[in-house]
């Protein structure tokens, strides 16, 4: 979590009311997984695998590979908007990060079901624990890009770890 902004009272866990109430909060709170009473983040996960696995098929590599990019970049523009209002740049609603994050290890695992399962639970370890680079990726980088980031960073990890499992079997 990164800090409060200067100023800022403590953040509120966000309503229904609060993410319909502006288009980058919608995407920033995962459509709503974001509002899940416990873990969030595991919730958004779950959202940007499903939704990758069922859009995937039908997009094809290059649109769902561009569909990503608009994503990260729309994405973290909504992260910002919406950590402003909250006053927590990271808030645990915010889960956009884990949806993209994960959307983009299962496009690069296509059909691969077990791998995927597998690739989830290690995303969402590395997610939770912030080792190495992930971890430096959250401590230093700050803002809507930050957030983004240590989940991209956690992603690319994952998928290194994947890499190699394929390689060995």
């Amino acid at each position: 979590m990164t800090e409060l902004e200067p100023g800022r009272a403590p953040p509120v866990r966000p309503t229904l009311r609060f993410m319909l109430s502006h288009p980058a909060h919608v995407i920033s709170l995962g459509l709503g997984s974001g509002l899940a009473p416990v873990a969030p983040g595991t919730f958004g996960t779950l959202l940007g695998w499903l939704a990758t696995r069922y859009l995937h098929p039908m997009l094809g590599d290059v649109a769902m590979f561009a569909l990503l990019g608009v994503a990260l970049l729309l994405g973290t523009w909504a992260v910002g908007v919406t950590g402003r209002a909250l006053g927590e740049s990271d808030h645990g609603a915010i889960v956009w990060d884990e949806v993209v994050a994960i959307a983009i290890i299962t496009a690069m695992l296509p059909g691969a079901t077990t791998k995927q399962v597998w690739a989830f639970l290690l995303f969402r370890l590395l997610d939770i624990a912030k080792p190495g680079p992930v971890g430096w990726a959250d401590r230093r980088v700050k803002g809507a890009v930050g957030v983004m980031l240590d989940d991209l960073v956690a992603a690319a990890l994952t998928l290194l770890a994947v890499a190699f499992w394929i390689r060995l079997l």
